[in-house]
């Protein structure tokens, strides 16, 4: 084998190696999808306001299991029309897979947050219940 070969094939030996390692480090490090659960609203509505603690709560407790994320339609008016959205707040639900599984519009409780996860076949424990 000449010696451009040999070179030629440790090039490509080499590319693929850093190719494949970038590709593993990537999809390591690549978080799990979760279900979400987005709010739509504004900072000033008076519902919106009630659901803030409970929303940052959720953020913090189920962390790792639930992305919660909150939209300021006030601010992002194109938020509301990517979302159809016909009154605030709206809370969407998804799937891990990004598939809408329903709506709620109004105030809504943590407790019954978990009840309409739960009532699309979705089951969220949150780290401390996992604990027990």
């Amino acid at each position: 084998m000449g010696t451009r070969r040999v070179i030629s094939i440790i090039t490509v030996m080499a590319v693929l190696m850093t190719v494949s390692l970038a590709f593993s480090k990537n999809t390591a490090l690549s978080p799990k999808p979760l279900p979400r659960l987005v709010d739509v609203g504004a900072d000033k509505c008076i519902p919106c306001i009630a659901m803030a603690p409970i929303l940052e709560e959720m953020k913090k407790e189920y962390a790792g299991i639930l992305d919660v994320e909150f939209i300021d339609v006030w601010k992002n008016p194109n938020a509301g029309q990517k979302y159809g959205i016909r009154g605030i707040p709206t809370q969407i639900f998804y799937d891990a897979s990004g598939k809408e599984l329903g709506r709620h519009m109004g105030f809504i409780s943590k407790e019954q947050i978990l009840q309409s996860f739960r009532k699309f076949g979705i089951e969220l424990k949150n780290p401390e219940q996992k604990k027990k």
